[in-house]
């Protein structure tokens, strides 16, 4: 590896360190721990509830790590709408839906709603998912679309926003 390529990946990877600390971090670490009681919750791994919330906390925060890698591996970018990947993911979970990202943050936020068993954070994660899907539909997928032409259009004919599609036989 020449030395401008590993400064390329350090510096990728620095960019989505900040990135991931900056977007999900905040939304789905810093609000929820702050102003929603996930610090001042104890957790009783006897309760079912909390336990499946640990389970999707853990399982967000992993998806959520393979998204973010995979964005810089494939699309040499990170997760910010300002650094975003150069070239168009469909790799990993993104082979299943366009948003894993968004749903990793999902399961996170759910996750920490079972461990608090708070409305006011429920509430939080629905206003939280109408402005991204707002977001997605008004920003993201039009941009996309301008930047990978037809093979953005074939994606979106052959992956689910949100729900996988099952493939027809």
């Amino acid at each position: 590896m020449t030395r401008t390529a590993s400064r390329s990946a350090v510096s990728l990877t620095l960019s989505s360190l900040l990135w991931t600390i900056l977007l999900p971090g905040v939304v789905s670490g810093y609000v929820p721990w702050a102003y929603f009681g996930v610090r001042d919750t104890s957790v009783n791994l006897a309760s079912r509830l909390q336990l499946l919330g640990l389970l999707l906390i853990l399982a967000g925060a992993a998806l959520l790590v393979a998204c973010i890698v995979e964005f810089a591996r494939s699309g040499r970018g990170t997760l910010s709408p300002v650094d975003p990947p150069t070239h168009l993911v469909v790799r990993g979970l993104y082979r299943y839906v366009r948003n894993p990202m968004y749903l990793s943050v999902t399961a996170i936020l759910l996750g920490e709603v079972m461990l608090t068993r708070s409305g006011a954070l429920a509430l939080y994660w629905l206003i939280w998912f109408v402005v991204v899907n707002a977001f997605v539909v008004g920003y993201e997928e039009p941009t996309l679309r301008v930047q990978f032409g037809e093979s953005y259009d074939e994606y979106v004919r052959t992956v689910g926003r949100w729900i996988p599609r099952v493939a027809r036989r």
